[in-house]
């Protein structure tokens, strides 16, 4: 079995992207390689990675900002392996994460992703379960116990009823990905774009219920800013239109009315209607209140 490659795709806060490369190297399996490509301009980045002394570990920085899909591709374009994860730069991997992983594609050497299971944190390294991550794990993902194999329009349903995945945790098999690709103007929904996407490509899911990634949840987090201003809302109103028609030509006529009924993202834009209220954020509340009624047309 081939060593795991993790890609880095980095920019933001500097303290938080090391305590993620220390995560790593901590790993009980050293059969990793980490790339980490960074897309920011802090001065004392570089250095720190020099200073590193680990072989598995490569480190570029980008000439010119490329935005979360640029880095992403380029990410992607420098994998070398069969198997590789797409990290966050605020995220843990707790020591069996690749051990965890790679027992999983030992056993499903063509699976075409792995979910293992995944603890989310606050910016203190606090476990912080909100409204939105207890829906995910009591209401829309589905029960596991070991492992559980899904694909198929029975997956698609699933995550466009409640996305429960958290997609710096997967594990993606390169070549799938690769004929996928990243779909363009798509941020904090491009995670469910790619799935779903495979799926329609035949590829299936592995979920473990073996917790060994900590996802971290902060007010500063790009998808949390954008929920907020709506501006998240909007994205997912083109995203849910379109996937509904695709899948309707596919012939999943029940994943495509889930998708347009988006019921879980409509619940989330009312969760996030006061703060926006509070705030004084009159366009974002009024984006917000289309999406809970459902008004994507607008």
């Amino acid at each position: 079995m081939t060593t795991l490659d993790i890609m880095l795709p980095y920019y933001g806060n500097v303290a938080l992207m090391q305590a993620a490369v220390r995560s790593i190297l901590a790993q009980s399996d050293p059969n990793w390689r980490l790339t980490v490509v960074d897309d920011g301009k802090e001065p004392d980045v570089p250095g720190w990675f020099a200073q590193l002394g680990d072989a598995r570990v490569s480190y570029q920085r980008n000439e010119q900002n490329l935005g979360v899909t640029g880095n992403y591709r380029k990410c992607l374009g420098l994998v070398r392996e069969e198997n590789f994860v797409m990290m966050g730069t605020d995220d843990i991997m707790l020591p069996d994460y690749v051990a965890t992983v790679r027992g999983v594609l030992k056993d499903n050497p063509d699976i075409g992703m792995v979910q293992p299971g995944v603890q989310v944190i606050d910016g203190n390294d606090r476990p912080a379960e909100g409204l939105v991550d207890q829906a995910k794990k009591r209401i829309y993902a589905p029960k596991v116990n070991g492992r559980k194999l899904m694909g198929g329009e029975e997956l698609a349903i699933s995550l466009l009823r409640g996305n429960w995945l958290f997609f710096p945790s997967i594990c993606w098999r390169t070549e799938a990905v690769r004929a996928a690709g990243f779909r363009d103007n798509l941020e904090v929904t491009q995670d469910l774009a790619l799935v779903i996407d495979l799926l329609q490509a035949g590829e299936q899911m592995m979920i473990s219920d073996t917790t060994c990634f900590q996802y971290r949840r902060h007010a500063v987090s790009i998808s949390s800013a954008q929920a907020s201003s709506g501006i998240r809302f909007e994205e997912a109103n083109r995203f849910f239109r379109d996937v509904a028609d695709r899948l309707d030509a596919h012939g999943w006529s029940n994943a495509a009315k889930a998708s347009r009924l988006h019921l879980s993202s409509r619940i989330h834009a009312l969760t996030m209607v006061p703060g926006a209220v509070k705030g004084r954020n009159g366009s974002g509340a009024k984006t917000l209140l289309r999406h809970v009624a459902g008004n994507d047309r607008y």
